[in-house]
């Protein structure tokens, strides 16, 4: 039987290099997708979404020993993400541009303005973080109450009101009022 190399310098055999490479285009085929639907959110910038994705595929390739059930691969795959997102600003600092050196004259919107989706991308951009990472992961990335506690750190429950929070603050927003919905209990 003939053997290549693996990422680890250990033999593996030609078979077993290319079940791995189409386990590899199986994940890319069906995440890339809520990959890059996920980066923009968290960066909501194109250009970086996208190499936010492929350094997600290339830190997964490399570690795709590691995934033991295929199942888990989308929870992999944002951790991963979420991860590379999280380095962009430990290793480098942020530029920072004089305010009085810049140009603010131009008054017509932006594309993301222009969208029918503006109003509601903007709105959740308001939510404090703590509301919005939960239920974009739950509604954007299709994870349930339980992949979103593992992500977060925290217990379904927390991830189940933190949902509920934020779906009621998106909604005086949308409203044109800045306050919570009131709970009525009986008396």
């Amino acid at each position: 039987m003939t053997e290549v190399a693996s990422q680890d310098g250990k033999p593996r055999s030609v078979a077993s290099a290319v079940n791995r490479q189409q386990q590899f285009e199986a994940l890319v085929r069906a995440h890339s997708g809520e990959l890059y639907r996920y980066a923009y959110w968290l960066c909501g910038q194109d250009a970086l979404a996208q190499d936010l994705v492929q350094e997600t595929f290339l830190r997964a390739w490399r570690a795709l020993d590691a995934l033991r059930d295929d199942v888990a691969a989308k929870a992999w795959l944002a951790t991963i993400l979420r991860r590379e997102h999280a380095r962009l600003y430990e290793r480098k600092p942020m530029p920072t541009t004089d305010i009085g050196d810049l140009d603010l004259s131009d008054d017509a919107p932006s594309p993301e303005q222009l969208g029918e989706d503006s109003v509601l991308r903007a709105a959740i951009a308001k939510l404090e973080p703590k509301y919005r990472e939960p239920l974009v992961l739950q509604v954007l990335g299709g994870f349930s109450c339980g992949e979103v506690a593992a992500q977060l750190g925290i217990t379904e429950s927390a991830v189940m009101t933190q949902v509920f929070r934020a779906r009621q603050k998106l909604r005086g927003l949308l409203d044109g009022k800045e306050t919570e919905a009131v709970l009525h209990g009986l008396p």
